[in-house]
């Protein structure tokens, strides 16, 4: 099966790296009369406006990412639904350029501002929403049914009778609509749609998490059964991963598997034209799951990461144990540029990589701590630490360094000789075994690193 032909993967991670080279001779420039609208929209479609009237996540922003389950369950009903979508990927921040053009930006990360990710809700009938299949306008605040009906056996079943899935009474599902992302990125665009929804899953994660609401990332699915539930046509716009929310033995539902009726509402166009990139299609097409087969060996044991730090190991700080509400983070991140001028000390770097590498809860991870990458960096700035370049062991919670001295110019360069790097105490480069994940997971692996 294609999954399993692995050189494709390999063959598209080499077509489109950086180089020296590639860097400064790209003649691609921006059309910005075909820029991509930023928005889906059904016209056809009456929205279900979401209640606003819900407060910040309160939960202390360190102890929720430092922890991978929530710590009490929580009901599940369309106000807890709405948090989760804004502080997740709702409109949080208004520019206004000259000539008065209005542009909103969102509450995850997104590089470039294009926001590719779409996120569809398949649910029961849970408090104030009823059983159906739905999209959601973050410009409104709003959601669209597209179906109506528990559409959960289905969606069970196309996750290969998934009881994580089986069990929620509602699952968040996000897609990608490429050409958003492809207008700027071009075949490489590919890449920053994980990135993208990975962004948003750290969010939504994390505000689950700190509202008592379980939650997980479920990767491993037949792609075609899932978008035709969605009305997606697989090729444009895709399904990337599912979110099961909540978890009780009543919502719990069994696999069903039938044909369903194509969905023929029409969508605004996204730009005049969409330009088509052969390698991120054929990237696409052949990291798809084609039935409950290849499902099967997708949760099986996980690559592990490097593991312990070898020599030179310098033992982290304790963490800082308060920080401030996860709600009032979200809000304010915002630009690099608006970044504090000035060094941060090792105990606040020990914190940045004990919270962040407790692992997710996930279908090809195997619990608390495990990850498909390594964590190296270049310290630049660290006060108590010496500059240079250093292993993380999550395993030791330690840091082996490399190489002594100065990197700036180094860090610089690898992140494409942007003075972001330069300027920072410490640049945190993810790194993964590409040939072992390929080999592990198939073409499908590429997508979860």
């Amino acid at each position: 099966m294609e999954n399993r032909s692995v050189d494709q993967a390999k063959r598209y991670h080499e077509l489109t790296k950086h180089s020296y080279q590639s860097v400064r001779q790209d003649a691609h420039h921006l059309d910005w009369d075909n820029r991509p609208s930023v928005y889906k929209v059904y016209p056809e479609l009456a929205p279900i406006f979401l209640p606003r009237d819900f407060l910040p996540p309160e939960a202390d922003t360190l102890r929720t990412v430092g922890s991978v389950e929530c710590e009490r369950e929580r009901a599940l009903g369309l106000k807890e639904l709405s948090q989760i979508l804004f502080f997740s990927a709702g409109l949080t921040k208004k520019k206004v350029y000259a000539g008065g053009e209005e542009y909103y930006f969102r509450a995850a990360a997104c590089a470039g501002a294009l926001y590719p990710i779409e996120i569809y809700v398949i649910c029961a009938d849970i408090p104030a929403l009823e059983a159906g299949i739905y999209h959601f306008n973050p410009r409104e605040f709003s959601l669209r049914r597209l179906r109506s009906g528990d559409f959960r056996p289905e969606l069970t079943g196309a996750a290969g009778d998934n009881q994580t899935i089986a069990a929620a009474p509602l699952t968040l599902i996000l897609s990608a609509i490429f050409w958003r992302s492809a207008w700027k990125y071009q075949a490489r665009s590919y890449r920053y749609c994980f990135w993208d929804s990975g962004m948003i899953l750290a969010n939504l994660l994390a505000v689950a998490n700190s509202t008592g609401i379980p939650c997980s990332v479920e990767m491993g699915f037949v792609d075609s059964k899932v978008n035709n539930l969605l009305g997606l046509d697989g090729d444009r716009e895709a399904s990337l991963c599912l979110v099961p929310l909540g978890r009780s033995l009543e919502w719990a539902t069994h696999a069903v598997t039938r044909e369903l009726p194509a969905l023929s509402y029409s969508v605004q166009e996204l730009s005049q034209q969409q330009l088509e990139y052969p390698a991120l299609k054929r990237m696409n097409a052949a990291s798809c799951l084609v039935d409950e087969e290849e499902i099967r060996p997708w949760r099986g044991p996980c690559v592990r990461p490097r593991g312990e730090a070898k020599s030179s190991v310098i033992p982290l700080e304790r963490r800082l144990e308060h920080s401030k509400p996860l709600g009032e983070v979200i809000l304010k991140r915002g630009s690099a540029r608006r970044f504090a001028r000035e060094a941060i000390g090792l105990k606040q770097l020990s914190t940045m990589l004990d919270c962040s590498t407790h692992g997710i809860p996930a279908d090809f991870l195997e619990g608390a701590g495990t990850s498909l990458t390594d964590l190296y960096m270049i310290v630049i700035d660290v006060q108590g630490l010496e500059p240079g370049s250093y292993y993380f062991s999550p395993i030791q919670k330690s840091l082996e360094r490399l190489q002594a001295g100065s990197m700036r110019e180094e860090a610089g360069y690898l992140c494409l000789e942007q003075p972001l790097a330069a300027e920072a105490s410490a640049v945190v480069f993810f790194l993964s075994d590409l040939n072992r994940v390929l080999a592990r997971f198939g073409n499908r692996g590429y997508r979860a690193v």
